[in-house]
């Protein structure tokens, strides 16, 4: 087994601390190199030993989250995990903290149900794994325990259906799958669609209550309409559907129309929502009308998805390795045969204008 990734812990509260070092121990490639209550005593323990992730609480004593998060980015980056309680107002501060350098949002372990902390281990270990992951010069801009299974769209969806060569209407849907990185690179990609571009709906891996805050704020700063998908939703020409936290969302079709449906259920994929649940809704409801994009991301997620929109007949793009954060999911989706071309970032959204139209 290779070098450990060593993480320092940020929080006021005991319990989160305890809870959270529990959690990161549980997980064979990470160890806990220590605990701090405040930023003043994590500074002091960066002095000692230089962790490769952060995770750091929001609100706190005598500094809050935001303002060392500036001087880390500013001093020395470091890839930061922000770590919060749920809140609607509190999810416009953890988009600045993005804006700002933090790699990731997570929502902070609470004592509850085994199911809660099981998903709260996956999703916190995760997502300081891919924080590490990071390539650091980016942030200055902008024995084997047992896991639960990686569970396949199977658990939320069937199969795709047969390829389908005729269908009802020729409007083009564009299904985007983005990870750890993703927020900017949206903002990139949605800034950059005219209002006449084919409808989008993307899923951004992202705790609940944030993609609210995430979707009003591209919507102040695009051309296309920004929303956070409700249940329901018709997908629109000039309009991006984004999945709600907590929600998986796939595409469905009913005669000429297309929309959303939302649904619980397992995490797939290790993620809810999951951008294979989309990818195969859209295979099985688009096929040849779908443009599929896949981003920055850690992991495999979205890449059987992408394949099986492809092998439905859609054209798929995946961001090129040189202007993800991380290139792990459409890495994933490239070995597995499911990218038709690979991109830098600043040209997607041309190249999806360009086939919309076609």
């Amino acid at each position: 087994m290779g070098k450990k990734i060593k993480v320092l812990i940020v929080d006021d509260s005991a319990v989160v601390r305890n809870t959270m070092a529990d959690l990161i121990s549980s997980d064979p490639e990470l160890e806990v190199m220590d605990t701090a209550a405040d930023p003043f005593v994590a500074a002091k323990k960066m002095e000692i030993e230089v962790p490769d992730v952060i995770t750091l609480d929001v609100e706190m004593p005598r500094m809050d989250g935001l303002t060392f998060l500036k001087k880390i980015m500013s001093q020395h980056p470091i890839p930061v995990v922000m770590c919060s309680t749920l809140t609607e107002k509190g999810s416009e501060t953890l988009m600045r903290a993005l804006e700002y350098g933090a790699v990731d949002i997570i929502q902070k372990p609470k004592l509850g149900t085994k199911q809660f902390l099981e998903e709260s281990r996956i999703r916190i270990t995760d997502a300081v794994k891919a924080a590490a992951r990071v390539k650091v010069e980016k942030l200055r801009v902008r024995k084997k325990i047992k896991i639960q299974p990686k569970l396949s769209a199977d658990a939320v969806i069937d199969g795709p259906a047969p390829k389908m060569n005729k269908l009802q209407t020729t409007e083009k849907v564009v299904a985007v799958g983005a990870s750890t990185g993703g927020t900017e690179a949206l903002r990139i990609f949605l800034e950059a669609l005219p209002r006449n571009c084919p409808g989008v709906v993307i899923v951004q891996h992202m705790p609940e209550m944030f993609t609210a805050a995430f979707a009003q704020r591209l919507d102040s700063t695009c051309m296309i309409k920004v929303k956070e998908a409700a249940d329901g939703d018709t997908v629109l020409p000039g309009q991006a559907l984004i999945a709600p936290g907590n929600k998986h969302m796939l595409l469905k079709r009913s005669g000429a129309r297309y929309y959303v449906e939302l649904k619980d259920g397992p995490l797939v994929r290790r993620h809810r929502p999951s951008v294979d649940v989309l990818f195969r809704s859209s295979a099985r409801y688009g096929g040849s009308n779908i443009l599929g994009v896949i981003m920055t991301g850690m992991g495999d997620d979205g890449a059987v998805g992408m394949k099986e929109m492809k092998d439905a007949g859609a054209y798929n793009i995946a961001q090129d390795e040189a202007s993800c954060v991380v290139y792990g999911m459409p890495g994933e989706a490239v070995k597995a045969g499911g990218v038709d071309k690979i991109m830098p970032l600043e040209a997607i959204a041309p190249e999806v204008v360009r086939l919309g139209a076609s």
